[in-house]
């Protein structure tokens, strides 16, 4: 595993045990699995590059604040 695939897993990792956004921001995510796991996922599964160009995708879907039913939508 690269330098640079540890260092953002790293980070995810810290932002998931302070409680992710409903913590830090109040706000619940969209989609299952949560944003921040989804990008742990597509990093794992295909690199830094590609999986934080997928994360970033998704985040940019991630908009309605008040959703109550969750979207199924995993890494492929």
């Amino acid at each position: 595993m690269a330098w640079l695939q540890r260092f953002i897993l790293h980070h995810i990792d810290r932002y998931q045990q302070k409680g992710g956004g409903t913590q830090q921001f109040g706000v619940s995510c969209n989609f299952t699995p949560t944003c921040s796991e989804y990008a742990r996922q597509a990093i794992l599964k295909y690199g830094s590059i590609i999986g934080c160009y997928m994360a970033i995708k998704r985040l940019r879907r991630c908009n309605e604040r008040d959703r109550v039913d969750r979207i199924h939508d995993p890494v492929d």
